[in-house]
């Protein structure tokens, strides 16, 4: 917390809005646009629902098929199949660990060659680092077919001087516990599509129509964020810049300390881009040792400190078996995102992370590596 939260909450108290609505709700949307540079923002319930909100206004239904990114969390995709549509995946590139605009091109010819194409592509930004949007977007652009740009995990991160999260038709972030700024739970839609996001707002609260009793013509959502949670996310976005700088340094000291070493690789920052460094994330080269990512990560749970693997790319989980897949490599050759999967290892990268503590870490990665 950055010790302002409780000034809004007890504005939020004081005017005895609680629920959604009031006036926290309204700032926080205006200054979220202000900060991400759209023209208009929605606040909800989380993240997923700002991807199925924007699923829904660009009318993808059933049977419909969208392009995702498979090196992710599920909830970027789980939303496809809220309403019936069909995923098919996206490998990673190695220069970002995101969409692979090779592997993105095969997919749109091999959709073209059968007569359909994708209604949206969801390009996530994993980790903090953009993908490669220029080149992905006029992929897009080409094929007619709008981005949803999942930022939940890259708030603060710049592509070519633009905020992650402003370069699509809709883009979203995540204010879950774990992401660089929080409201406990909560995400936002952001558009330069006002209509859009007015109609999310409606979608959103339930789709009551504009009547002086309760008329529904369509299905709606309990989606809204409440005016205590958008409180707690006015003040943590004051302190978004405080927060990526954090980050970045904890990165910077990982990257000093062990990037020399033969068996590592850190995820690269592309030119023209800055990543938040949400986390820091390193890869363990099996030629040249012979200790795996789950060999260290349950040793150091030994010593009460957590690591994580890197996502399983999507097209690996049980729930999407069956779905397309288009790899960045040639056929036969390991995909991109497979390789990240079996060679990455996430790093404790809190804000809050204190020099010595992470030195405590760097030394004992230091000691199994060596």
């Amino acid at each position: 917390m950055t010790g302002n939260e409780q000034r809004y909450i007890s504005e939020a108290f004081e005017s005895n809005w609680i629920a959604p609505m009031g006036a926290n709700v309204n700032q926080f949307e205006a200054e979220m646009a202000a900060y991400a540079t759209t023209q208009a923002a929605a606040a909800l319930s989380s993240g997923t629902a700002a991807i199925h909100l924007a699923l829904q206004l660009l009318g993808i239904g059933k049977g419909d098929r969208v392009f995702c990114s498979s090196l992710t969390f599920v909830a970027s995709a789980n939303p496809i199949l809220y309403g019936g549509a069909e995923p098919v995946f996206i490998d990673s590139e190695e220069e970002t660990w995101n969409m692979s605009p090779w592997a993105l091109q095969k997919a749109f010819a091999a959709a073209e060659q059968e007569g359909k194409l994708p209604k949206a592509v969801i390009i996530v930004h994993i980790y903090g680092q953009s993908a490669r949007m220029d080149e992905l977007i006029a992929l897009c652009d080409h094929y007619g077919v709008p981005v949803i740009e999942d930022a939940a995990e890259s708030l603060g991160s710049t592509y070519k001087g633009k905020k992650t999260g402003s370069l699509g038709a809709y883009g979203i972030y995540s204010f879950n516990g774990n992401k660089i700024i929080t409201t406990s739970g909560g995400g936002m839609l952001v558009s330069n599509d006002r209509k859009g996001i007015a109609q999310a707002r409606f979608l959103a609260s339930q789709a009551k129509d504009d009547a002086p009793f309760y008329e529904h013509s369509r299905v709606g959502y309990n989606y809204r964020m409440s005016n205590v949670l958008a409180g707690i996310g006015r003040a943590q976005l004051e302190a978004i810049e405080l927060r990526v700088s954090a980050r970045r340094a904890v990165f910077n000291r990982y990257f000093s300390a062990l990037g020399k070493h033969e068996a590592v690789k850190f995820q690269p920052e592309l030119e023209g881009t800055r990543s938040n460094r949400w986390l820091t994330v390193l890869l363990l080269d099996p030629a040249r040792t012979d200790r795996s990512p789950d060999a260290i990560r349950e040793w150091l749970e030994t010593e009460n400190i957590e690591t994580r693997r890197v996502w399983k790319p999507l097209h690996l989980q049980p729930l999407f078996a069956g779905c397309k897949f288009y790899s960045h490599n040639p056929h036969g050759k390991t995909a991109v995102s497979e390789k990240l999967f079996t060679e990455g290892l996430c790093l404790p990268s809190g804000s809050d992370l204190q020099p010595e503590q992470q030195q405590r870490i760097i030394g004992l990665l230091e000691e199994i590596l060596a």
